[in-house]
């Protein structure tokens, strides 16, 4: 299998639309996004003792009859069906999809940039790529089933993440100064 290569920077660079394409330094609204995303799914991850849950992994992934290429979601999920519990090689930089992605976008992501990460996440198996919108408190679900937008007021689920719901609100909000 061909595999692309890219250089090993921080912030860590992927291979998107063909180029490699590094990611951006976050700022304070995606990180916080990025941040709260991570807790509820790392809290849920723990509780059902599902899965490994990390930020800014890398994966090194191939569509069917394309390269494998390296794509560093800003938050994922990785069952332990897909990489056991014992294979810490196989989850240090995993050949197979994450179970579920986050990716929160930034001023300077170009939309072409972002769909094609969805396209190749979901050809290679993701069930769910979640794209957080700070700018506009949005998240859009993408499943093989199609998209589903969320706003405030309503729950981040997905039926792939069972038991796991968390209020769109908690990735926007400020955390309050206590009195």
């Amino acid at each position: 299998m061909v595999e692309i290569e890219v250089p090993e920077t921080k912030p860590a660079t992927e291979w998107v639309n063909g180029r490699a394409l590094q990611k951006m330094n976050p700022r304070e609204r995606h990180g916080r996004a990025q941040g709260a995303f991570l807790a509820e799914l790392l809290s849920w991850s723990r509780e059902h003792g599902s899965g490994r849950v990390c930020p800014e992994w890398n994966f090194r992934l191939a569509p069917p009859g394309e390269p494998r290429r390296p794509l560093v979601p800003d938050v994922a999920f990785l069952s332990y069906e897909r990489v056991g519990f014992d294979d810490d090689e196989g989850a240090s930089i995993p050949l197979v999809a994450p179970n579920a992605v986050v990716e929160v976008l930034s001023p300077g992501d170009a939309r072409r940039d972002v769909d094609e990460k969805i396209r190749v996440y979901l050809a290679t198996g993701t069930d769910v790529v979640f794209i957080v919108d700070p700018a506009r408190e949005t998240v859009a679900a993408h499943s093989a089933q199609g998209v589903e937008r969320l706003a405030r007021g309503d729950l981040v689920a997905h039926e792939s993440l069972v038991g796991f719901a968390m209020p769109v609100a908690i990735l926007f909000d400020k955390v309050q100064p206590l009195k």
